[in-house]
């Protein structure tokens, strides 16, 4: 009955918004409120560049472009992260996680650790689709169409975000761009005078509803009606348009300038020359800003991808770590590094956790033209938010940064970490009416030691 531009929010076939509000309204008790971010770094991000320099090893080993002091004591990055280490004390580095696979893929977002299911899926099967005050998705996924419509969407050569595993298709994340204006189509698609003529008529069948109804899921449903049309007119359209916010937040998160379209042109920068760099660099910092408004909106899982840049070879296609870091690493740097900034002066530290990591991490030795190729023994994992105990270093890796020599922290571990973020996990063990072994598996995993409160 209520519509946003085509769009049904409700995603159930017989009820329209203020109903589906009405019977999600209690739904929450068992979440912490709390909302992740997983930022993938799809490619495969060095170790050595990035969060676990090596120095003192030998050359065909030693971190390119030098390294940098960070904020915690003894603790370095490498170089190009020089706003990052100046806020390493807001941040919680893993250098013993480990991905498990040399070959490319879309771990840990979708594998076989989040039950083949975009792990966001699996949050709204417990949660529901929609917040139930907001009615904003709480599984999103966003690429570079979300602020640029006719930019390169996402790399889905390794597998799809949008998965759902054995979880219904309702369940997927809403994506919003893909070649269309996501915040014209959030608008409602009718005149003023026609929204009332709507608005009568749903008050019209009031009472109808209300015989109709005689189980009390709809008992009390005129609270949530107001609530929907406000939602439909200015809360979930508003979300997802990041120029309701002030300039100079907006130009604090531009990363655009890190890159033009003239540059690295020896390189073919994706299939078919579609300018991945480019790309990756003029929505990265955007993008990070979207997914927090989405989930200051109530968004409970936001998926972040640009595009396959991380891949360092140094061969035809794929700039080497060097000049790569230059090309990826940079933007990296200046959005993470906004992302946190902006989260600590708003104080949402506590209520939004940034998790970022590749599929894979690289090898020790580089290659004869200047990159690291695959490597699944340890890959580079950063982590800010969400209450986690941060200012830390968790796990050590081997002087060559090959792999662990502590614990290992596998796929599974980072799961339960962010499911442990999102979920009161004794009040969700007592939840009926849930699926059995979907409340077991978000319930029963071992998170990172350390990294929680």
């Amino acid at each position: 009955m209520l519509q946003v531009g085509g769009l049904s929010l409700a995603g159930v076939a017989g009820l329209d918004l203020s109903q589906l509000l009405a019977a999600r309204a209690e739904m929450n008790h068992f979440t912490t409120g709390k909302s992740v971010i997983f930022l993938l770094q799809h490619g495969g991000p060095s170790q050595h560049e990035t969060f676990d320099p090596k120095m003192d090893v030998d050359e065909a080993i030693r971190t390119v472009g030098g390294v940098i002091q960070t904020k915690i004591p003894g603790v370095h990055f490498g170089s190009t992260f020089s706003r990052l280490a100046g806020l390493a004390d807001k941040l919680a580095i893993v250098r013993s996680y480990v991905g498990g696979n040399s070959g490319h893929g879309i771990r840990p977002i979708v594998s076989n650790a989040t039950l083949g299911a975009n792990l966001g899926s699996v949050y709204s099967r417990l949660v529901g689709t929609n917040h139930s005050k907001t009615g904003i998705p709480t599984n999103i996924a966003i690429d570079p169409t979300a602020v640029e419509p006719e930019d390169n969407g996402p790399d889905v050569r390794f597998g799809t975000f949008v998965q759902t595993g054995e979880l219904e298709k309702m369940y997927e994340p809403f994506v919003p761009g893909g070649g269309s204006n996501i915040q014209k189509n959030m608008q409602l698609a009718l005149p003023l005078s026609r929204f009332d003529d709507r608005k009568d008529l749903l008050q019209s069948l009031d009472a109808l509803k209300s015989d109709i109804d005689s189980t009390g899921v709809l008992e009390g449903v005129g609270k949530f009606r107001e609530q929907a049309y406000d939602m439909l007119i200015r809360g979930v359209a508003e979300a997802f348009d990041v120029t309701k916010e002030d300039p100079a937040t907006l130009a604090s998160y531009d990363t655009a300038h890190y890159i033009s379209d003239t540059r690295y042109v020896d390189k073919k920068n994706g299939q078919n020359q579609r300018h991945w760099y480019q790309t990756n660099a003029r929505t990265l910092g955007r993008l990070l800003l979207l997914a927090r408004r989405l989930c200051e909106a109530g968004a409970g899982f936001v998926t972040v991808t640009t595009q396959f840049v991380w891949d360092m070879h140094a061969d035809g296609n794929n700039l080497g770590v060097g000049r790569g870091m230059e090309a990826v690493g940079n933007p990296y740097d200046h959005a993470v590094s906004a992302f946190i900034e902006d989260c600590e002066t708003r104080g949402l530290s506590d209520d939004i956790m940034l998790v970022s990591a590749g599929e894979m991490g690289r090898t020790p030795r580089i290659n004869k033209n200047g990159g690291r190729d695959h490597w699944g023994r340890l890959t580079p994992l950063m982590i800010y938010g969400g209450g986690v105990t941060h200012g830390q270093v968790i796990g050590q890796s081997a002087k060559d940064g090959g792999e662990p020599i502590t614990s290992a922290w596998k796929n599974e571990n980072l799961v339960a970490t962010m499911l442990h973020n999102l979920f009161d996990i004794g009040e969700l063990r007592l939840e009926s009416g849930l699926p059995v072994e979907l409340v077991r598996f978000a319930t029963t995993g071992t998170p990172i030691a350390g990294l929680t409160v």
